[in-house]
């Protein structure tokens, strides 16, 4: 029987299909809503990556054991099933496992409520190409998904798949992993709209409208993915996602900021694109770096900036003196009482801050966990916290004479 992979997965998986039948990268985390298509990816790329190597097996990990039968053992075995290959695989309960019969390889399953069993993990054939962590919001943190990481891989060349719904606080351990660089991972997010309607069922599409009509919040997150936040975060605009390029050939403004670091402090350096006819603001690239001599910081501003203005904390007259004297474009901000206030609600009131955690991650993190502050009953009060917010003072900076522009219409309209 031959089956087209195509046909089986959306579109929008048939990059990341191969990127991990290839294993480009070693970590792949996997965030979307109900109805994502994630685990239905997941489950067919590891049966084709198993089939691709008589060596390769395959270890699958939830949270807790009791779970595993209903959820991804049905996964895997539908997998099959969609692949034609049924005839050619044993399932197995206890312990649970798949073995595909011409070769012996095996999918494993277990719940990492009992460490001792990822400790002793092994197979009689081969090694683990593949490891899957399930519902990965689950468990306690990265130390103990490194731990079964450790335990499984061995420090092979094997490939972990962390697929999850995102919760719905952005500072909650796996969003903010998510946001934080490094070498080797790739991030993908989908949500049901990317799925043929045919797949989802009326029912689902029904379902899904009803929420959005009735509670958009919760809709965003239980059928986007997105971490919608706990009520106090200050940005309820913010984008994370690729820019595509012709958002940036639409862009007609630019702007560039650098806020100063002090003492442990990074210095903040960014660039955005702004479209003033749709409101949206674009974080294009972000420079952060903490302890760096005022010569590489213009270096910095010279390779993002060019010519172009760098408006800067006026704070620092002596900084921005230097870099003028090396050649970069600076120049201070004015600020005045409520100045902060100002900006920050100018950027609350755009119809969008999109931000592309790749280019731009310190940003994604300081404007997705920004959020109010707390009084002592643990209440949000109407102030921010003056800490973790580099990238968002920059942006204010940058974006200085859109501010000015704005308060001079609505001083002229009688409104201030």
């Amino acid at each position: 029987m031959s089956v087209r992979i195509s046909g089986l997965l959306p579109e929008a998986f048939h990059g990341l299909f191969w990127d991990v039948y290839r294993r480009r990268h070693r970590e792949y985390w996997l965030m979307g809503g109900r109805g994502s298509g994630k685990s239905s990816f997941v489950s067919i790329a590891l049966i084709c990556l198993l089939l691709a190597d008589p060596m390769a097996n395959v270890a699958v990990f939830r949270k807790v054991a009791d779970s595993l039968r209903e959820s991804v053992y049905a996964q895997m075995r539908w997998a099959v099933d969609q692949l034609g290959l049924s005839a050619y695989f044993t399932a197995r309960l206890s312990p649970m496992e798949l073995i595909y019969q011409p070769t012996g390889q095996r999918i494993l399953f277990r719940g990492a409520d009992d460490p001792e069993k990822s400790k002793g993990l092994k197979v009689e054939k081969g090694y683990f190409a593949a490891l899957w962590l399930e519902e990965a919001s689950a468990f306690g943190g990265m130390e103990e998904l490194r731990t079964i990481q450790a335990s499984v891989l061995r420090g092979g060349n094997g490939i972990t798949l962390i697929s999850y719904n995102p919760p719905v606080s952005a500072k909650n351990w796996i969003n903010a992993e998510a946001l934080r660089p490094m070498d080797g991972r790739l991030c993908h997010r989908s949500d049901y709209r990317m799925l043929p309607e045919k797949w989802l069922g009326e029912n689902f599409l029904m379902q899904a409208e009803a929420l959005r009509k009735q509670d958009e919040r919760a809709y965003r997150h239980m059928y986007l993915g997105e971490a919608v936040g706990t009520g106090g975060q200050v940005f309820s605009n913010v984008q994370l996602r690729s820019i595509t390029d012709g958002e940036k050939d639409a862009l007609s403004v630019f702007r560039y900021g650098l806020d100063f670091g002090f003492a442990a402090d990074p210095d903040a350096l960014v660039c955005c694109g702004y479209q003033p006819r749709t409101r949206t603001l674009y974080l294009l690239h972000e420079y952060v770096c903490a302890g760096q001599s005022i010569g590489l910081l213009a270096e910095h501003c010279a390779r993002l900036a060019g010519d172009s203005l760098v408006r800067c904390d006026c704070a620092a007259p002596r900084e921005i003196a230097e870099l003028r004297r090396l050649r970069v474009n600076a120049i201070g901000v004015k600020k005045g009482a409520g100045s902060v206030e100002h900006g920050i609600r100018w950027l609350r009131e755009l119809a969008a801050i999109v931000i592309d955690p790749g280019c731009c991650p310190v940003a994604a993190r300081e404007f997705s966990q920004y959020e109010y502050l707390r009084d002592r009953g643990g209440g949000f009060v109407s102030e921010c916290p003056d800490r973790d917010n580099h990238t968002i003072d920059a942006v204010r900076y940058a974006m200085e004479a859109e501010l000015n522009r704005q308060v001079v219409r609505l001083r002229k309209g009688g409104l201030v």
